[in-house]
């Protein structure tokens, strides 16, 4: 979609040229009948150059496409109307990108919001000192917490603040559903205990966005199609425990540097497995961590998150994400892949995939 979007964008701008061509040279051009002037000429220029310059600005994902699009979309429908004998099919193609134009419109709106949130916490975590996660800072853990903060490679580097996480991977509602190719954004806050989540998705072709947003211990999810149409709201007591249960996942699978918070109680219960009380704004869930030989930590489970049910109730399920394929990522060795799966009574159903695309700790500004 993509693709054609851009293609679109330059061959319509191209034809632009046309009648430019018209207006200086009149006798080159027959594919057009009507006289064109040559201050009209100028104008089938410009916007041209517009149309041009919206997809250059579209491929680099500048957000500033959209008002080069507008001013475009406004002069060429006026020349098409100024010559609709020959230009009238232009209508179509003017029509198909203000549509997609809106969308973007509403898409950066939509994600305004997200970028908001990070930007407002990223100033509060800019005031918190810096300093190196040491062996001496690790001693009250569990000896297999300890092997895997080491094995991950945290020891001697900065403390997690902040972190950025960029997924990539696959979602599904139920296992009647198709798979929706999604790519994600996120940035927890450690000592807020925040996460602020945004997705963009594909649906049926339909681009989806979905806000996933857990602060000062309350969350939301706002799922939009288009960037515009609400198709899926959750908030209350249900979502703000399964969004502490998804932030503490979080840092067991992507900042174990973060494991040393004086919020999480932990339990040995031997043979590499470890039973974890995490505790937030009066909210307390547990977790099972599963590791291997090796240090790595293979699964994560708990039996305190929710799911939403097709009778648009939240129901209590086991939830678990099997880790696996470690790589190095930003001076760390982490897993790269996880399945999140929600065990129904009947079978284990597997809801989405995630690959992790990149991380960066301590960001010290919006990207």
């Amino acid at each position: 979609m993509r693709a054609i979007f851009l293609v679109l964008l330059t061959v319509h701008g191209l034809i632009h040229l046309l009648g430019f061509a018209k207006a200086y040279n009149p006798a080159a051009i027959n594919q057009l009948g009507q006289n064109i002037s040559k201050a009209n000429g100028i104008i089938w220029l410009v916007t041209a150059l517009f149309f041009i310059a919206t997809a250059v600005l579209f491929f680099l994902e500048k957000e500033y496409w959209l008002y080069a699009a507008a001013v475009a979309i406004i002069l060429s429908q006026y020349l098409v109307i100024a010559s609709w004998h020959d230009a009238r099919f232009g209508t179509i193609a003017n029509v198909i990108i203000l549509v997609i134009t809106i969308i973007g419109f509403g898409t950066n709106a939509f994600k305004n919001k997200y970028k908001q949130d990070v930007v407002s916490h990223q100033e509060q975590t800019a005031r918190i000192q810096d300093t190196l996660l040491t062996e001496a800072d690790i001693q009250h853990l569990p000896e297999p917490v300890k092997k895997y903060i080491r094995y991950t490679g945290c020891i001697n580097k900065p403390r997690v603040k902040s972190f950025k996480i960029i997924f990539n991977g696959q979602i599904r509602k139920n296992e009647q559903s198709e798979w929706m190719p999604f790519r994600s954004e996120q940035y927890n806050f450690v000592d807020a205990a925040t996460r602020l989540f945004f997705m963009n998705a594909s649906m049926k072709h339909l681009p989806v966005a979905g806000f996933h947003c857990f602060k000062n211990g309350s969350a939301f999810m706002d799922i939009r199609l288009l960037s515009l149409f609400k198709v899926q709201y959750q908030s209350g007591k249900e979502m703000d425990t399964t969004e502490t249960v998804t932030f503490f996942n979080d840092l067991c699978c992507m900042a174990p540097a973060a494991l040393i918070d004086n919020r999480i109680k932990w339990l040995d219960a031997g043979n590499n497995k470890i039973n974890a009380i995490f505790t937030n704004d009066n909210i307390s869930i547990s977790a099972w961590l599963f590791f291997n030989n090796k240090g790595e930590l293979i699964n994560f489970v708990s039996d305190d998150r929710f799911a939403y049910t097709e009778n648009n109730t939240m129901k209590r399920l086991r939830w678990s994400t099997p880790l696996k394929d470690y790589k190095e990522f930003s001076g760390h060795h982490l897993a790269s892949y996880a399945a999140v799966v929600y065990a129904y009574p009947q079978r284990d159903f597997c809801y989405g995939n995630f690959r992790l695309e990149s991380i960066e700790y301590n960001p010290e500004e919006f990207k």
